[in-house]
């Protein structure tokens, strides 16, 4: 594929100084923070992405993105987070066993204590997709981290709900195509592997079911997540670049946080993958549990075509409700499916002002 936008480029952002800040966690893994500053801020911005995603469904070039958006409306200093499940890194295409436990106690702990050596105690409002919006608010709602002025989360957060089919491929897909096809990832760039090798098989047996468009990425991303044609996005949403270069931006998954997914759908909500593991003592068996106590306001954004996890926020709202009254906001995004309230032509117009709105509200 020749590309006309380079793969984890930058140049979507203007006008800001940007740093890149390296860190550790505890369990040994090297991530990053991006800032970008135009200007000191009483008010600061965290962005997490989801998974098979990175920062970069942050700062796309091609469109307003929510970074150049939030520096123009006021927010003059942004923060993106690359944790675990980055794209950016190699550790998704391993064969691991990470956990979204293992992100809440870890991942982001370790990143806002980065954040906050820099920025004191300005506040800190985060913004989340994805299974990143479900990682976070478990390391928010198990008291992981504290001191959040406000949350808002894209899609799902913690009480994640699929479509019957994705039900079908979260109980059977990670153990077939770990132990019967030997893959112990899934990549949208199947379609370009060599000639009869196993991601080239993979790739064509998932388009013969796909023909609302000619690219095979897209039709890969569709059997990552959820059920549709497309399941990701509308495609009368993206821009044909965006659409060419799904790839880039939502790039291979390893496959045993779709377990993890699994056992939560099962449980009606978000669980701890194993009780037993003496490592994760400190995290609640249900992150539920204490719900009413957590005082951070959520923005659940909840989109009417999210193919890949349905009402699910719609469902936590109402949760919320009853064990908060008045604390949480819903908004429901007309037309918008699970990823294009973030790279959307137009999620510029019809998405992030009411993000801005909420964060403004919640601003000193």
């Amino acid at each position: 594929m020749e590309r006309t936008i380079a793969r984890f480029t930058l140049d979507g952002v203007n006008d800001a100084d940007v740093t890149v800040y390296p860190f550790a966690t505890e369990d040994g893994l090297g991530l990053e923070l991006t800032r970008f500053l135009r200007a000191e801020s009483d008010d600061v911005v965290l962005l997490v992405h989801g998974l098979t995603s990175a920062s970069d469904v942050f700062m796309m070039p091609e469109h307003r993105n929510l970074t150049s958006h939030l520096l123009d409306e006021g927010y003059t200093d942004v923060w993106a987070l690359d944790f675990r499940m980055s794209g950016r890194y190699p550790y998704d295409t391993e064969a691991h066993r990470f956990t979204m436990d293992d992100i809440a106690l870890y991942d982001f702990p370790a990143a806002l204590k980065v954040l906050r050596r820099q920025i004191g105690g300005r506040r800190i409002h985060v913004i989340a997709h994805c299974l990143g919006s479900v990682s976070f608010t478990m390391s928010l709602f198990a008291g992981a981290v504290d001191d959040i002025a406000s949350l808002t989360c894209n899609s799902v957060s913690l009480t994640p709900r699929v479509p019957r089919f994705s039900k079908l491929k979260l109980s059977l897909g990670p153990a077939f195509l770990e132990y019967v096809v030997g893959l112990p990832h899934i990549d949208p760039r199947f379609g370009r592997a060599p000639f009869l090798t196993r991601g080239w098989m993979v790739s064509k047996a998932v388009s013969l079911f796909h023909n609302e468009c000619g690219e095979p990425a897209c039709h890969l991303q569709s059997f990552q997540w959820g059920a549709g044609r497309p399941a990701m996005y509308e495609h009368e949403n993206l821009l044909p670049v965006t659409h060419r270069r799904v790839a880039d931006i939502c790039g291979a998954s390893g496959l045993h946080y779709y377990r993890h997914v699994r056992r939560m759908v099962e449980a009606g909500n978000a669980v701890k993958y194993d009780p037993k593991n003496t490592g994760h003592a400190s995290l609640p068996d249900d992150y539920l549990e204490n719900a009413g106590d957590v005082e951070t306001p959520l923005l659940l954004l909840a989109p009417e075509r999210n193919r890949v996890f349905t009402d699910s926020n719609i469902v936590f709202h109402r949760i919320l409700e009853k064990a908060a009254p008045g604390r949480h906001e819903l908004a429901a995004l007309p037309g918008y499916g699970h990823l294009d309230p973030l790279i959307g032509k137009n999620a510029h117009v019809d998405v992030f002002p009411r993000i801005v709105d909420f964060l403004k509200r919640h601003s000193g």
